[in-house]
């Protein structure tokens, strides 16, 4: 088995080992967040005709017990196009109460990102 040894302690191997692994983590979310990004900017602006097929939100809470704690909602539609391809997108959440499933129209989006949907009557 090998363990870092730093000053002759088994603390501080393992320590540094945990540091190491936790920053690697931070990495690798930091490349694939720069990486969808550089997509998405790659990516045409497209506006299709598009169905809201379904929508949903994620609740998350971030902080800690000394600093407080903050509650943050995510908001999510997926979009069926004509092909019968199914996305689903995060959008803002004025947007997210002026849809309804069922609802269709044209989308825009960008990638991953959207970018608007205007409704047809």
């Amino acid at each position: 088995m090998f363990m870092f040894y730093f000053d002759g302690s088994l603390f501080f191997g393992a320590f540094y080992l945990i540091f190491f692994l936790v920053l690697a983590v931070f990495a690798v979310t930091a490349v694939r967040g720069l990486a969808q990004w550089s997509r998405n900017n790659a990516s045409p602006l497209l506006t299709v005709p598009a169905r809201v097929v379904a929508k949903r939100t994620r609740v998350g809470h971030s902080g800690t017990h000394n600093s407080g704690y903050h509650t943050y909602t995510r908001y999510y539609a997926t979009f069926q196009v004509e092909s019968g391809d199914r996305m689903e997108l995060n959008l803002p959440g004025e947007e997210y109460g002026l849809l309804a499933e069922g609802d269709e129209g044209m989308l825009s989006f960008q990638g991953t990102r959207y970018k608007g949907f205007e409704r047809r009557p």
